[in-house]
């Protein structure tokens, strides 16, 4: 998108916040659309070039040191690239470092065994290679899943020189190994631990095999970075169902979601203007529009009782309490803020919720995430 991007936690643009007109737009990660006929195929376009936003904004955190990501503008290109405001930045570095806690905690709750996980609309996002970069001896298997356009783009950077040199520098991931293998419309990758799979998340339930190289039986995550907020509930929810499904209850299956909440405030109802504005539509917020209908919407998902769960907090708590004084100091020093107070607003508004199942010796680190 030009010059009405979708970043996240971003200023108002257009609307009124406090009459400095400026509006809030939705991020990230969101590639998965609203299927059948000509409109929703616009629609489907629309919310695959979400991605070049959220790897913008990735881009913009990582140059003020926010955040580390030595694979964002290797995956994006960083020419003219648009400074966004510290309100943006610091929005995009708590997503990110709640996201990454989440799977940290994942990641701790299984050591010894081989793990996996599954992204969904993925995009041009980079945590495979960071988590290779810091644990070059990590056992996991990734997928990622996304639509076709934006796999194949993700695709052709990848194997590109020299970024896959660069890639198997810092991470030790060699993508152009004798296991790694394209398809022939090269919009798919599968290796041993690392797959990309195009796929509409709509068609999902009615595949007729499962995904290629997706083990039922390893410890998995599942995230949802703004993605299935785009879908029509029943499709959200039926993705939810055929992974909560596909897992036996005896493997410990996690999940974290990350979408925007709480819409029928003013600023809410500015914030879905805006969007529908440009043809955006946030189509599950009305369903799930605040943190206990987040929460219920896993639990209904079967991620409840005895040592199972979910839980959900808000940008602005996460913000509050998952950031330690330390780090805090740190990213206050990076860029002057005078925008807090709207910060605090627009990060009311967005939440990350997760959910576990069967973590049977890892299940109290998961429950301490909401302290």
């Amino acid at each position: 998108m030009s010059g009405q991007q979708i970043p996240n936690l971003a200023t108002f643009r257009r609307g009124g916040l406090r009459g400095r007109g400026r509006g809030h737009n939705v991020t990230d990660g969101a590639r998965s659309g609203i299927g059948g006929g000509r409109r929703n195929v616009d629609h489907d376009h629309i919310v695959q070039n979400t991605d070049n936003d959220a790897a913008t904004s990735r881009l913009s955190a990582v140059a003020a040191g926010y955040l580390e990501d030595m694979f964002a503008s290797l995956l994006t290109p960083s020419d003219g690239l648009a400074r966004r405001l510290p309100l943006m930045n610091r929005g995009t570095y708590v997503r990110t470092t709640g996201i990454d806690q989440i799977v940290d905690t994942f990641l701790s709750t299984s050591e010894g065994r081989r793990q996996q996980v599954i992204s969904l609309g993925a995009g041009s996002d980079t945590r495979y290679f960071r988590l290779k970069q810091k644990r070059r001896q990590l056992d996991v298997v990734y997928h990622e899943i996304d639509f076709g356009a934006n796999t194949t783009r993700k695709i052709t950077r990848l194997r590109s020189l020299p970024v896959s040199s660069t890639v198997k520098t810092l991470s030790g991931v060699d993508l152009h190994d004798a296991d790694v293998r394209i398809s022939g419309d090269g919009s798919s990758l599968s290796s041993h631990n690392y797959y990309i799979h195009a796929l509409d998340l709509r068609q999902l339930s009615e595949m007729e095999s499962p995904i290629a190289g997706l083990d039922t039986n390893l410890p998995t995550l599942v995230i949802s970075e703004c993605c299935l907020v785009y879908l029509p509930p029943s499709d959200a929810d039926a993705v939810l169902h055929y992974l909560s499904q596909l897992f036996p209850p005896t493997t410990p299956l996690g999940i974290v979601i990350y979408e925007p909440i709480r819409p029928h405030d003013s600023f809410g109802k500015v914030m879905i203007r805006n969007l529908m504005e440009r043809g955006i539509q946030l189509q599950t917020l009305e369903k799930y529009a605040d943190l206990d209908k987040q929460k219920s919407r896993l639990q209904g998902h079967g991620f409840t009782g005895e040592q199972n769960g979910a839980e959900a907090a808000d940008i602005d708590m996460i913000w509050s309490r998952w950031i330690d004084p330390g780090e805090k100091e740190r990213v206050d020093g990076l860029e002057w803020m005078d925008e807090v107070e709207e910060f605090v607003l627009l990060a009311k508004h967005y939440c990350i919720c997760w959910g576990w199942r069967g973590f049977s010796h890892g299940s109290r680190l998961w429950s301490e995430l909401a302290r």
